[in-house]
């Protein structure tokens, strides 16, 4: 059974950073490719960041390129988000998911597995 457990979401402040980690289990964590979503009150849920299988390629909404990174250990089966400069636009539960393939794919319905998501809070 597939398993994505997020954790590191918390309340910080307009310009502080956050490291978002997401543990992966039943499944072989090198062979996906994972991505980070994010869903506002109200909002529809919205693609953020994604990492190829071997974590050399990378790929990012225009909301958050240079000021978030993805990156993956495939030792540790994790991947994780470090978000800097955080904006209250930022506020969502974020959440890991998993696909086949190789396209860093922005859809949701492009992944297979998803987390139960992390709340992140940035005050203004």
């Amino acid at each position: 059974q597939v398993q994505l457990v997020e954790s590191g979401g918390g309340l910080v402040q307009a310009g502080g950073s956050l490291r978002l980690s997401c543990a992966a289990s039943g499944h072989t964590f090198s062979a996906y490719i994972m991505g980070w979503f994010r869903q506002a009150p109200g909002k529809e849920r919205e693609f953020v960041a994604a990492i190829s299988r071997n974590g050399g390629n990378t790929y990012y909404s225009d909301s958050v390129k240079g000021r978030f990174t993805i990156s993956r250990d495939n030792a540790q089966n994790t991947v994780y988000l470090q978000m800097n400069s955080l904006k209250p636009e930022d506020t969502a539960v974020y959440y890991c998911a998993s696909r086949t393939g190789v396209i860093l794919a922005t859809k949701t319905a492009s992944y297979d597995y998803w987390g139960q998501g992390t709340q992140v809070t940035v005050s203004s």
